[in-house]
């Protein structure tokens, strides 16, 4: 990172961050070209967890490729000033790296649930097991990851 004096090292402060993110930007590679894909997410334990339908194209990318990366921002906040170029923004960030890995079994899957409606503080009323064989739930199990703040 070029501004060390911005750079965000520590685990817990970089789990405080992923917990109190509201949208996780999931990046993937497909043929040649960046794909990005706002996504509903849940955070525990340096793994992020996923929701999707059956099918569509990031699913094919990610059984393709399943090597991603993610940002997760809080706290943004545009700071004015009577310069436009002196103009600057108040932010705390997480980007990452790591590899996907689809969940296809039932208690797998209502765990991940679980993780994603913790992180909107919501509990989960039991889904049948019927239900959760229509929901394809992956996961990403982060490598690494750095965070960036500015403005604090």
């Amino acid at each position: 990172m070029r501004r060390n004096d911005k750079e965000i090292t520590e685990q817990k402060a970089l789990d405080e961050i992923m917990k109190k993110a509201q949208v996780c930007r999931l990046g993937v590679s497909y043929e040649s070209m960046a794909y990005i894909i706002p996504m509903s997410f849940g955070y525990a334990d340096r793994v992020l967890y996923f929701h999707s339908g059956p099918e569509g194209l990031k699913l094919l990318i990610l059984k393709e490729n399943p090597k991603a990366c993610f940002e997760v921002d809080i706290d943004t906040e545009v700071i004015p000033s009577e310069k436009g170029c002196n103009w600057s923004m108040r932010y705390q960030s997480v980007i990452g790296f790591g590899e996907v890995e689809f969940i296809e079994d039932i208690d797998g899957k209502r765990k991940a649930l679980q993780i994603i409606m913790q992180q909107y503080g919501g509990d989960l009323k039991m889904v049948e097991d019927a239900g959760l064989s229509g929901i394809t739930i992956f996961k990403l199990v982060v490598s690494s990851m750095t965070g960036k703040k500015s403005g604090y």
